[in-house]
């Protein structure tokens, strides 16, 4: 049962107490990705199997893949100075990977209407087993346990597109009507067709990135030998985001640890000199600065005045978990008007309550880069969104028969950006006449600059019935989200508020809890008590995402515990590597970042765009000197000019499948180019494809 978390505690203390075996489950905070279990009174020789059930939403990849992910690592929380608050993950045992007192199995059933095409992941599979002869069901299983050293991530891609779509759920028989269980609830998915804008198109912006630079961003970017550092990984990414930047913006890089370090006191104008120089400081960017505490540089941040006409984007990279959260996000919150944040969570276990958090508190996007991910698409991905202009006056509206109405749950889509879906939960009260026949629609209202957009989905006002209501619970979840954020500064009637909806849905939250009860046993448990902790894989590996207590009769038999990981909650459950961040700040030697051949082109090109004809540009790109310069289709053409067109035709011919990673900066170079080449510019695209061995088209350079 959910009962307040007092309560619930107060209930399992007294079962323990009279011999009754009984556990309590309760989430960790007010992030709600840590949850604890405790199971206790269990007699000797006896088994008992725990089974929680979950309900999430699936983010999609820019691929279109819907990511399931079950974490399988937990990090202990940096403990900010003078932070008070209690830590769960502190105090639970660590041991060698191959003595774990458990495994994992995983079986999946896969469901949809748009047709599965087929299934990856980052650990072993069976072969995908179709159930329906329309591929609409399959069944996936792990092949193998797990190493625990990474999160279990499935990446599931469909026959068709994914398209808007709306889900009605009859409401829980026997709850109250007008109540959010009593009433039915629906789940609508929208897919706004934003426009495409053009690359460069604006010089307007400051752009500030903060850099997590605690001493576990030295951990590899995933398991594989010979894999990249956290910080290198994180310096590239700074390499290619610099380059990418609009002449004419403002810009600023911060480092993070137990204290923090910013490259200038204010931002500067984006010029080649402040590039130059900006580049310089980031390849001797280390991971030295200690423990992860990330509150003292956002002040800072937030007390630098913004710039007039230059709308502030702030880029926050991390790989830590902090006990601080809700203080971090709280902070960001504050100054949600005068700023949008980006995240990104990097590494197995980076907290998802707090890279989702601060995004979420300032109208910007959250991404987590794991396993083989590259950081890189993904963080100028968001650049990309942040050079866009904002989508402002988003609104619903709802078109429902006679007797009928809409009650937002949440506070719906308040930032909307290109290739991404708007999720919205609402509750519907009254009934449809006639029933049978039903329709309802919403249509979602948008301006971009000076245009009005709109955007409706009609669909059947006929309910599914179910019995575990997920449609409610994630509703119900993302009326949490925004009612716990408002609990310790709000009244009691937002914290009464927030009750009523936990315990109503079946939903726990910081002041609510699971208990449950042995009322089978007739004789009390007897004997002194001893408590085990489950343990977790200890250094460099990934440990279970629960913490798990168990207090059991004194006995020499071994205990036996079967768990299976879910609460029904839509939830996110962190996970990250074990490495620790120590608050030892030592100076080592300076370690040179080894160039790809992308970033070796990349890093020569000037802050306008261009690059210049010189022994540098020729090595990256695989030609003599001699031949770069004597294959110049006219002495008309500037060199900077002839060298800018050489290297646009190498990226489009030898990067193509990095083109996520480069596009912004292309466009600012044949943008220089265009301006430049005059009528040349095709014989130059000529003869770059014959030195080059290429066949770049003349589309490239809009010919």
């Amino acid at each position: 049962m959910t009962l307040s978390l007092r309560q619930a505690q107060e209930l399992y203390g007294d079962a323990l107490a009279g011999g009754q075996s009984s556990f309590l489950l309760q989430q960790e905070g007010a992030g709600g990705d840590v949850f604890s279990c405790s199971l206790g009174n269990l007699p000797p020789g006896e088994e008992a199997a725990l089974t929680l059930r979950y309900v999430c939403e699936l983010p999609l990849e820019p691929d279109g893949a819907a990511r399931y992910m079950l974490p399988a690592v937990l990090r202990p929380r940096y403990t900010p100075h003078g932070w008070d608050g209690e830590d769960v993950t502190q105090g639970v045992p660590r041991v060698p990977q191959g003595e774990l007192p458990y495994t994992l199995n995983l079986s999946v059933t896969l469901q949809s209407p748009h047709g599965i095409d087929h299934v990856l992941s980052n650990c072993s599979l069976t072969p995908l087993s179709y159930t329906a002869g329309n591929r609409t069901t399959a069944q996936v299983s792990l092949a193998e346990a797990p190493p625990w050293d990474r999160d279990v991530e499935l990446l599931v891609y469909y026959t068709e597109p994914h398209k808007p779509s709306a889900v009605l759920e009859v409401g829980l028989p026997g709850a109250e009507p007008g109540s959010l269980m009593g009433d039915s609830a629906v789940m609508v998915t929208l897919l706004p067709s934003l426009p495409e804008a053009v690359p460069g198109q604006s010089a307007a912006g400051e752009f500030i990135f903060l850099l997590d630079r605690s001493g576990s961003m030295e951990c590899p970017m995933d398991s594989r030998d010979r894999s990249p550092q956290r910080i290198d990984s994180a310096k590239e990414t700074l390499v290619l985001l610099l380059k990418s930047l609009p002449l004419g913006c403002y810009f600023n890089i911060y480092g993070f640890g137990s204290r923090f370090e910013s490259f200038y006191p204010q931002s500067v104008g984006y010029t080649q000199q402040t590039m130059a120089e900006s580049l310089q400081r980031v390849q001797k960017l280390q991971a030295n600065l200690g423990g992860t505490e990330i509150l003292a540089p956002l002040r800072a941040i937030y007390r630098s005045p913004c710039r007039d006409g230059h709308p502030r984007q702030l880029f926050v990279f991390t790989d830590g978990d902090v006990g601080n959260t809700q203080n971090v996000i709280a902070e960001v919150q504050r100054h949600q008007g005068a700023h949008r944040c980006f995240s990104f969570g990097i590494g197995e276990g980076a907290s998802t309550a707090l890279v989702k958090g601060i995004a979420r508190a300032a109208g910007g996007s959250a991404e987590f880069i794991t396993g083989q991910d590259r950081m890189q698409p993904k963080a100028l991905q968001s650049l990309k969104r942040a050079l866009q202009p904002a989508v402002t006056g988003i609104s619903l509206s709802w078109d429902l028969p006679p007797g009928m109405e809409a009650a937002l749950l949440g506070r719906g889509p308040e930032v909307i950006f290109p290739g991404q879906r708007c999720l919205v939960y609402a509750q519907l009260r009254g009934q449809p006449q006639p029933p049978d026949t039903a329709v309802g629609s919403v249509t979602l209202q948008y301006r971009i600059q000076d245009q009005t957009y709109k955007e409706t989905l009609q669909f059947p006002l006929q309910p599914q019935d179910g019995d575990r209501l997920p449609v409610h619970r994630l509703a119900a979840k993302s009326l949490l989200l925004e009612l716990e954020g408002a609990v310790d500064t709000g009244s009691e009637r937002d914290r009464r508020r927030v009750l009523e909806t936990s315990l109503s849905s079946g939903v726990i939250c910081s002041l609510t809890a699971y208990v449950g009860m042995d009322m089978e046993r007739g004789q009390p448990v007897q004997g002194p008590l001893v408590r085990r902790d489950i343990p977790l894989a200890g250094f460099r590996t990934a440990p279970h995402m629960y913490s798990m207590q168990c207090l059991m009769a004194n006995s020499s038999a071994p205990m036996a515990m079967y768990c299976s990981s879910s609460v029904p909650m839509a939830l996110d459950l962190v996970a990250c590597s074990a490495a620790c961040d120590f608050d030892d700040s030592l100076d080592e030697p300076e370690q040179a970042l080894e160039e790809s051949p992308l970033l070796r082109l990349v890093s020569l090109q000037n802050a306008d765009g261009s690059w210049d004809l010189d022994p540098r540009l020729a090595a990256a790109l695989g030609v003599s000197e001699a031949d770069a310069r004597g294959r110049m289709p006219s002495k008309d053409v500037a060199p900077g000019v002839w060298a800018t067109v050489l290297a646009v035709v190498w990226l489009h011919s030898r990067a193509a499948g990095q083109r996520d990673e480069w596009e912004l900066l292309e466009a600012k170079a044949v943008g220089w180019v265009r301006g430049r080449a005059g009528p040349r510019l095709s014989e130059c695209l000529e003869a770059a494809n014959i030195l080059l061995g290429c066949s770049v088209g003349p589309a490239v350079f809009a010919l």
